[in-house]
């Protein structure tokens, strides 16, 4: 039962340890003159990818390979699926300009680099495996979205948040240094009892990553962007999943290529359809039709539903 309280633990220790990381370090980014948008759009938004980052930085250390990309894989496809369903079935999603011109086509683009990287037996005849070379044009290609995000986004003159410009430098260092330990022992509590459960249970580490990890880690998301839905205020909440989305692929996964190449098994290529579809979904959504830039109440249903089809149909083929 140890490793049952730890998972548990773990994810509460993880998830707590983000948000404390991600206030301090916009605090210090405050403190420092940056945007509200610049600390929204890196800050923040690397921040929602911290739990992945952190499981997926220690599943590769152990060379648990299998769980880092089904946790990657599984995370988006819960974002864009369920979590944007959610948020547009509560009330309808008007995508800002920043997202239809920008952050629906790096998300393609994320997506389709993955199954172009991970498929060499397909496309370049060599062993299907995200290498270490592979992890570097990922963190790459996450360089270039963070240039884009600092020097080609239109200036923002919004005030800095009061709670956060007033934070003492003692505090704000306080939160980042706790947060990071909780992010660390949350990480490593959660990779450890992972691999002890799945394999009691039959279940394999992809699997593991796909389903139950991928759920809880983005367990924040989808309390943030109901409370937004509630408020009416999902103008945001596409941006920010999308943004997750991107820094899932291009840091998260980067990095853990880096650190530990990931065999990639071909199986993998259902749900990577899945979610190229998903994306390109997402965009008709927004460029097609008389609700253009809006994704409805109803289309937010469809979502869900095929998440919840996609969750089912998965399940019963483990």
């Amino acid at each position: 039962m140890t490793e049952y309280f730890l998972f548990i633990a773990g994810f509460i220790i993880l998830i707590t340890g983000a948000k404390y990381l991600v206030d301090g370090a916009s605090a210090a980014g405050v403190k420092l003159g940056l945007s509200q948008m610049i600390i929204g759009l890196t800050i923040v938004a690397i921040g929602t990818s911290l739990p992945e980052l952190m499981i997926n930085v220690f599943a590769s250390i152990s060379g648990n390979t299998g769980l880092a990309i089904g946790n990657v894989v599984g995370s988006n496809l819960m974002n864009t699926l369920f979590i944007v369903g959610i948020t547009a079935a509560i009330y309808p999603i008007y995508a800002v300009k920043s997202v239809y011109k920008r952050d629906v086509w790096l998300n393609l683009l994320a997506i389709a680099t993955l199954i172009i990287l991970a498929n060499d037996r397909l496309i370049f005849k060599g062993p299907n495996i995200i290498d270490q070379l592979d992890g570097a044009i990922l963190l790459a290609l996450c360089v270039y979205v963070l240039y884009l995000i600092f020097f080609k986004s239109t200036p923002d003159h919004t005030p800095p948040d009061i709670s956060q410009a007033t934070m003492s430098w003692i505090r704000t260092i306080l939160l980042v240094v706790g947060g990071t330990a909780g992010l660390y022992f949350g990480g490593k509590w959660i990779v450890d009892s992972s691999t002890v459960i799945g394999a009691r249970l039959g279940i394999s580490d992809s699997m593991m990553g796909l389903t139950v990890i991928a759920i809880a880690t983005s367990l924040p998301e989808l309390a943030t962007s109901i409370v937004a839905a509630m408020n009416k205020k999902t103008d945001i909440a596409l941006g920010n999943v999308l943004g997750s989305n991107i820094f899932n692929i291009f840091l998260v996964l980067g990095l853990s290529a880096v650190i530990h190449p990931i065999p990639f098994d071909i199986s993998l290529n259902v749900q990577l359809i899945l979610l190229f579809a998903s994306g390109i979904f997402i965009a008709l959504l927004i460029y097609v039709g008389k609700t253009s830039k809006t994704i409805t109440r109803i289309e937010g249903s469809i979502l869900i539903f095929s998440y919840l089809v996609f969750m089912v149909w998965m399940i019963q083929n483990q």
